[in-house]
């Protein structure tokens, strides 16, 4: 018998070709939890010479063991919390899928591909600055795409989501998660959300996930939505999303997700 034969005269065995899944990164960054890491490491060094080290030691491995279990939990192993606090987006855009959707700050663009997975008819565009401290490209955004087989159908630009470079009116409808705060080319982020409502044509839709409830940002939830209907938004209404049931208590802690909120309407 052959070396290369099976012994029961069958095909041969084929490796199965290794599935491709998409990578839309995690919300806590893993060289965030390797600085913490580092930082205990170097505080118990500092502590055999200097004793009050210790308590940085302490504070450090704290910080280290949250960001560890905040990261897990954002994973798909660990219950895929970031896919469900973007689904929260997704259920409160109340748009017929006709026309052209914008994803702003789609980072390795989950949103835009699940924008283009429900409404099958729409061109859907991300845009992103991409770089900086987030693990996110075009070129991964672009691999997810066709990962996902919606390559056909989306695109994505690079642009700041302070200045979209789209004329007035652009879009029938238009979504961000967790994005505008972190907008670092404009001091007042509600210009974030005014620029990102300026593309929407009038009667379009849009819902947009971010820290809303933190007053450092956006003052009173009250006041942003009195601005937004003065810029002449016809309909928009605040929702809490920072006490989902899906969310862990320890996540809900005011500097995680205990300050998150929709602002969802029609313009």
């Amino acid at each position: 018998m052959p070396a290369n034969a099976n012994s029961d005269d069958g095909p041969p065995d084929v490796a199965e070709p290794e599935m491709q899944v998409p990578d839309f990164g995690n919300w806590v960054p893993s060289r965030l939890v390797q600085i913490f890491g580092g930082l205990t490491i170097a505080c118990l060094g500092l502590f055999l010479v200097f004793w009050p080290f210790l308590f940085g030691a302490i504070l450090f491995f704290l910080m280290f063991c949250y960001l560890l279990y905040a990261r897990f939990r954002f994973s798909p192993r660990g219950g895929d919390l970031q896919g469900k606090i973007r689904g929260l987006v997704m259920d409160h855009l109340e748009w017929d899928g006709r026309g052209r959707v914008v994803d702003i700050g789609c980072g390795n663009a989950p949103l835009t591909i699940e924008l283009a997975k429900r409404f099958p008819s729409a061109s859907v565009v991300g845009i992103d600055y991409w770089g900086g401290k987030w693990n996110y490209s075009m070129k991964v955004c672009e691999r997810n795409a066709e990962v996902e087989g919606v390559s056909d159908r989306v695109s994505f630009q690079k642009a700041s989501a302070s200045a979209l470079p789209f004329e007035d009116e652009y879009f029938d409808a238009a979504v961000s998660n967790l994005v505008f705060h972190e907008v670092s080319d404009v001091d007042c982020k509600r210009q974030v959300v005014r620029e990102a409502l300026r593309v929407v044509k009038r009667g379009g839709t849009f819902a947009f996930q971010d820290l809303f409830l933190e007053k450092r940002i956006y003052g009173e939830v009250s006041q942003l939505l009195d601005e937004m209907r003065q810029w002449g938004v016809q309909d928009v209404e605040f929702l809490d999303t920072s006490q989902s049931d899906f969310v862990p208590r320890a996540l809900k802690l005011r500097f995680m997700l205990g300050a998150i909120g929709i602002v969802k309407g029609t313009k």
